[in-house]
């Protein structure tokens, strides 16, 4: 479709990269892809970005990119639900779109975008094929059978790949035990985010406990993300009703909106927590909600990289989460915060309460500075720069025609 580009001639055209994604809904991914074109778009390179449609109970952060100057390619019929017509609607438009961009590198983000994007650039013949794993779908997601489908498919994907990125080592130790790729050609490519502005809330201090009229010496416990299965809040609150028992002044905020709202919420009126837990909704001021925090929790079954937990860090806030996925990778093995076993209210309790209890501030600061200096901006696009000149280049050596003899 396009060669590779001559990366050594002066004034060369920029780089023309395509990035993928399913869709721009509340969460990591998003914040990501959105950062990673805003960075690659100048006289070196040019970022398109690829999305799909949001469904109807998801949280919509396609106003990032257009804040960042964004205005994504909308794909309707890329969408997060399985549909064979929708799935083939969604190849040929890739492989137009392609065809008419001619990009030198397309870089997929999230598993529908991977498994149709890969398939549309490897059809264009795209130079360089790059994809990113946020996390995964193999486990606590899906029945074994199609749970054993996507595997098969990942390893299908992962053959016309160049290079799959990962978030953590953890995530990465993963996609080597499910043995999606040879070992060599899986790279971590830790979360870059905006964070600075989390490291100055003194002014935004109490006006979410205002808000909600909740009291300045009164304990504040929150969980930031999607209300949707995987994170589950279930667990959040049965470890509510445990801290209540031992310290009945706390106070609880789920920030988040989703599919799981109106159940959440009855669950909560059943367990007699109504009074105690307050839902917040999809915010786009998380300073203020950090701000006011004394506990951030993390309950999840399964993650990547939770954005929330290095928000959190970034901002002073005391971590206490679930060691599943790549939240070891985040709190280095505990040293950072607190971690419990996944489904234990019991523990997170104790961690909880021993947070609120024993307040470290040489803990905090080191949490700050790992996040600040381990997920800032600078580096993920330095990092990814650096990392598709290397692949361009290795394909541009490989396609010269031997020397003569």
């Amino acid at each position: 479709m396009t060669g590779v580009p001559n990366l050594s001639s002066a004034g060369a055209a920029p780089i023309r990269v395509m990035r993928i994604i399913a869709r721009l809904n509340v969460g990591g991914p998003a914040i990501h892809v959105s950062i990673l074109t805003r960075g690659l778009r100048d006289a070196d390179f040019w970022t398109t970005l690829v999305t799909g449609v949001i469904s109807e109970q998801e949280g919509d952060m396609s106003y990032l990119a257009r804040e960042m100057g964004i205005e994504p390619l909308v794909i309707p019929s890329l969408q997060r639900e399985i549909s064979p017509l929708a799935d083939l609607r969604t190849l040929i438009a890739l492989i137009r779109l392609m065809r008419q961009e001619r990009p030198h590198i397309v870089h997929t983000h999230t598993a529908k975008a991977g498994l149709i994007g890969r398939l549309a650039a490897y059809l264009c013949r795209v130079p360089v094929i790059v994809h990113t794993f946020h996390g995964h779908i193999f486990r606590g997601y899906f029945g074994q059978a199609q749970t054993q489908l996507f595997l098969w498919l990942e390893r299908a994907a992962a053959l016309v790949s160049d290079v799959i990125l990962t978030i953590s080592d953890g995530l990465r130790d993963d996609l080597i035990g499910y043995r999606i790729a040879p070992p060599d050609r899986i790279r971590v490519l830790p979360l870059g985010l905006d964070l600075d502005s989390l490291t100055h809330l003194d002014g935004l201090r109490g006006m979410l406990r205002r808000e909600w009229s909740i009291s300045t010496d009164t304990p504040l416990v929150g969980i930031i993300g999607r209300l949707v299965p995987i994170k589950n809040h279930e667990l959040f609150l049965q470890t509510a009703s445990l801290v209540l028992q031992r310290m009945p002044q706390t106070r609880f905020v789920i920030v988040g909106g989703g599919e799981r709202r109106a159940e959440l919420e009855g669950l909560t009126a059943q367990m007699g927590l109504a009074d105690v837990v307050y839902f917040t909704g999809w915010r786009q001021d998380l300073q203020v909600i950090y701000a006011d925090l004394d506990v951030l929790v993390l309950t999840s079954t399964n993650e990547g990289t939770p954005v929330s937990i290095i928000e959190a860090m970034a901002a002073g806030v005391p971590v206490v989460a679930t060691a599943v996925g790549g939240v070891p990778d985040v709190l280095r093995g505990g040293e950072l915060g607190e971690m419990t076993p996944p489904g234990d209210p019991h523990a997170l309790a104790e961690a909880i309460l021993r947070t609120l209890q024993q307040r470290s501030v040489q803990r905090l600061q080191d949490a700050q500075m790992w996040a600040l200096e381990q997920y800032g901006v600078e580096r993920l696009v330095t990092s990814i720069r650096t990392l598709y000149r290397e692949l361009l280049a290795q394909k541009a050596s490989r396609s010269k025609p031997p020397e003569p003899v």
